[in-house]
């Protein structure tokens, strides 16, 4: 872990971008009234950046509306205070230049802010990039009549880089996203500093989304999210999530706080993320879900607090095997190995999404364990309120199924830490504390070799 520092710093080399002069939207007939649309005139501005050798689009203050602009290599976007960059309400205004299907199997791509294949580029400054996501949603069922599972698709991420080397995000405020607010995919040396993300208001609003990437700093966020806030995904098996260090985030979503999966064909590993609160946060606090072939490895979580969190920890290893992209194939099922987890205290919700409530879930499936994976100073604080029955709850397997809290329930038949399928467990120092009387017991193990409890 300690080379992942070493890592960070290649991205100091990447400090020089561009060296021509700074293009003013406004230069081109950009009008920030809200209501004129400044797609073709913002992508003038950052097209004569990137021919002149590189530089900032500036953004002054005003309302700029937009449909899908393009990022070119160096070249950073820089919104000053009180410029807003508005996302267009009309889905023909959006372009998907890298299609793939998510994990329901809704194809998605669509986007506001796109980089392809891009070097040395950036968006930074004190505004903001407001997708208008409501706005959007609003205006798209008057006309699609579909479901919204599969309607939800169209409408667009607030940011995708794909493929892109040298990305710095700072200082902005990204908020409602048509869905993801920001999709990072196999892009490499990205640092992701004092963003602010508010992003609710419709479903599939995750916050930071890490798609096989490497060599990846994410420091001193705030983000409210109506998806997972952070999130790792390798939804390709062509490259994996590696060499990332995460810290100081402040987390709030309707769904997890931290996860690494579902989409999950190639590994997660050397990833260090500390020093983080998570609250009111409506789904699990830190999830890690190898379910299509992927391994997750070499993962250490430390010094985490967490506040009205509904499952605090869920631990996957399954055999959905899902396939995202075109092209590629499916897998066999993967691994979860070496993953240390320490000084967590968290407060879990009263109201869990099984109940009576549960701490800590782990389970891989039969023939494929979870492997070394190390607890250690870890305190809950529990509702309780199980009965002796409770205990007796036996636990579906769902071998193929998608990795959910939900999907382990009714019930589950400890309080504290229920373990399946595990060789190598280790547990120091966790402990479980209750509001009300419990009759499961703290710990249940079943299939675990190798347990260790000093």
């Amino acid at each position: 872990m300690k080379k992942l520092i070493s890592y960070w710093l290649i991205f100091l080399a990447f400090a020089g971008i561009g060296k021509g002069a700074d293009v003013s939207i406004v230069k081109h007939g950009a009008k920030g009234d809200g209501n004129t649309l400044n797609t073709v005139a913002i992508q003038k501005a950052i097209d004569e950046c990137h021919q002149t050798g590189g530089g900032k689009v500036i953004f002054p203050a005003g309302r700029f509306l937009s449909g899908t602009i393009v990022l070119k290599d160096n070249v950073t976007l820089y919104l000053e205070e009180n410029a807003v960059l508005l996302g267009s309400t009309d889905l023909a205004d959006y372009r998907n230049m890298d299609a793939f299907t998510e994990g329901l199997g809704i194809e998605v791509g669509w986007a506001l802010l796109v980089a392809v294949d891009a070097r040395n580029i950036g968006i930074e400054g004190a505004g903001t990039i407001d997708g208008q996501g409501s706005a959007i949603k609003a205006k798209h069922i008057l006309m699609d009549t579909r479901p919204e599972g599969e309607r939800w698709g169209l409408r667009p991420f607030l940011i995708r880089m794909v493929r892109c080397t040298g990305l710095k995000v700072t200082g902005v405020t990204l908020k409602s996203a048509g869905a993801w607010t920001s999709h990072y995919f196999q892009s490499k040396q990205i640092l992701i500093e004092g963003i602010k993300i508010e992003s609710i208001g419709v479903a599939h609003n995750d916050g930071i989304g890490i798609d096989g990437c490497q060599d990846v700093r994410i420091k001193d966020c705030d983000i409210i999210s109506g998806d997972d806030a952070l999130v790792f995904k390798t939804t390709s098996s062509k490259m994996a999530c590696r060499n990332i260090v995460v810290s100081g985030l402040r987390l709030k979503s309707n769904q997890a706080g931290i996860k690494i999966g579902t989409e999950s064909m190639a590994a997660f590993e050397n990833i260090k993320i500390s020093g983080c609160h998570i609250y009111d946060t409506k789904n699990g606090g830190i999830k890690l879900l190898s379910v299509d072939g992927g391994s997750i490895r070499n993962i250490e979580i430390s010094d985490i607090s967490m506040e009205n969190v509904r499952t605090p920890m869920l631990f996957r290893l399954g055999s959905r095997l899902s396939v995202f992209r075109k092209g590629e194939s499916k897998q066999q099922t993967g691994s979860l190995d070496q993953v240390s987890i320490r000084n967590v205290k968290a407060i879990a919700a009263d109201d869990a999404q099984l109940m009576p409530p549960t701490g800590i879930l782990i389970t891989g499936v039969p023939g494929h364990d979870i492997t070394n994976l190390k607890l250690e100073n870890i305190e809950i604080t529990l509702a309780g309120g199980g009965t002796a029955e409770d205990a007796k709850q036996m636990v579906p397997e769902a071998i193929d199924q998608y990795p959910e809290i939900k999907t382990f329930g009714p019930k589950i038949p400890a309080h504290g830490l229920w373990a399946r399928h595990v060789k190598g467990l280790k547990l120091i120092n966790v402990t479980f504390k209750l509001k009300s009387k419990d009759l499961r017991p703290a710990f249940v193990y079943e299939d675990v070799k190798g347990l260790v409890t000093p």
